[in-house]
């Protein structure tokens, strides 16, 4: 059901130092950093134990809500359904369904913003 989750911070820097220790000692670690570059908006650090990571904390003050939730999609069909069913239940869009290469060549996505602000994602992580 959850793909992955993510929250905001107001220091990137501060809260990258804070997770690597606190995490730490259950096995979790950067497995993945995205600079603002990459994003077109900020920077994000993606922790996990296996590679993949599930837990991501994001430099993005004011930028919408505090909490982002991905959804696992079972294709890209599924992606592209979630966004215009959320779009027409009154959420705003945050990004269209499509590859994001800067998370890896198949990271197919599409972004909403809830009522409330918060970042919501449908995402398949499977080839065409």
């Amino acid at each position: 059901m959850l793909d992955h989750i993510g929250i905001r911070c107001s220091d990137f820097a501060r809260s990258l130092a804070f997770y690597q220790q606190a995490l730490a000692p259950l096995g979790i670690r950067v497995v993945m950093e995205v600079t603002a570059e990459q994003t077109g908006a900020d920077a994000h650090a993606g922790f996990g134990r296996t590679g993949k990571p599930d837990f991501w904390i994001g430099n993005a003050p004011g930028a919408h809500g505090g909490v982002h939730v991905a959804f696992s999609a079972g294709s890209r069909d599924e992606v592209d359904a979630f966004h215009r069913a959320a779009l027409a239940a009154g959420g705003r869009d945050n990004g269209a369904p499509g590859i994001r290469e800067h998370y890896h060549p198949d990271y197919y996505g599409a972004f909403v913003l809830d009522p409330d602000g918060n970042n919501v994602e449908a995402v398949c992580h499977r080839p065409t």
